[in-house]
C-alpha cells in the first residue's frame, strides 16, 4: 500500500550530477529548509538540529576547505584525480546545506535527566537524521536534487572558523543541492519480509 507521502519519499534520491539551474530563489530555498527543520521531531522537543545554508562564494569555499583537508590526509603518491572530480561535482551544485547538532542542549538534558544521560547523544543523532531527511524530501518535491556527504570531522574546525560558528555546534553532514542534471539509477530493494516483521 502507498499514499501521497510514500510517493513523495520515492522522489528523494541521491543525485550526484547537480547543476545551478534551480527555479526556486535563494530566499525560497532558505524558507523551505527552515520550515523542514522546524517541523522535524526531536526527543523531549529539544530542537537540537541546526542548518547553515551556503550559496555562491560561500558554497565554493566549503569545497575548497574540503579539498585542502583531503589533500593533506591522502597518502603521498595516491592518485588524486577521483577525489578532485568528486569535489568538482559538488562545486557544480547550486549550494550546500551544512547540518549540525547543538551539543550544549544535549549536555543540558544529560544533566537534567541523568537517568537517560547516555541516550541523549543517540537521540541527537536521530534528530539530525530526521532533519536531513525532511529537508532532502522537501527539496525533491521542488525538483531540487541533493546528496548527503560526510567529511566531518575532517573539516569541522575549518568550517567553524570560516563562518564563526559556535563550538557547541557539531557538524553532522553536508548536503550539496542543485538542479538534477542526470537522474539517479534504479534503486534495489530488499524484500519487505526481510525488514518488516508482524506479530499478532
Amino acid at each position: 500500500m502507498e499514499n501521497q507521502y510514500t510517493k513523495l519519499l520515492e522522489e528523494r534520491r541521491s543525485i550526484y550530477s547537480l547543476g545551478k539551474n534551480v527555479s526556486l530563489s535563494e530566499d525560497k530555498i532558505v524558507g523551505l529548509v527552515a520550515k523542514a527543520v522546524k517541523e522535524s521531531p526531536s526527543s523531549f522537543n529539544s530542537q537540537t538540529s541546526r542548518a547553515v545554508i551556503l550559496f555562491g562564494a560561500a558554497h565554493n569555499k566549503l569545497w575548497d576547505i574540503t579539498e585542502e583537508a583531503l589533500l593533506k590526509a591522502i597518502p603521498e603518491g595516491q592518485d588524486l584525480t577521483p577525489t578532485k572530480e568528486k569535489l568538482n561535482s559538488f562545486r557544480a551544485a547550486f549550494g550546500t546545506i551544512l547540518f549540525f547538532e547543538d551539543t550544549s542542549i544535549v549536555k543540558a538534558l544529560q544533566e537534567q535527566f541523568a537517568l537517560y544521560a547516555d541516550n541523549f547523544p543517540v537521540w541527537s543523532e536521530q534528530s539530525t537524521g530526521i532533519a536531513q531527511h525532511s529537508v532532502w524530501t522537501a527539496l525533491a518535491i521542488e525538483n531540487i536534487g541533493a546528496s548527503l556527504q560526510h567529511y566531518n570531522p575532517l573539516i569541522d574546525s575549518a568550517v567553524q572558523k570560516e563562518w564563526n560558528l559556535s563550538a557547541d555546534w557539531k557538524l553532522t553532514g553536508q548536503m550539496p543541492i542543485g538542479s538534477i542534471e542526470s537522474q539517479a539509477g534504479e534503486k534495489e530493494y530488499m524484500d519487505d519480509d526481510t525488514r518488516i516483521l508482524v506479530f499478532n
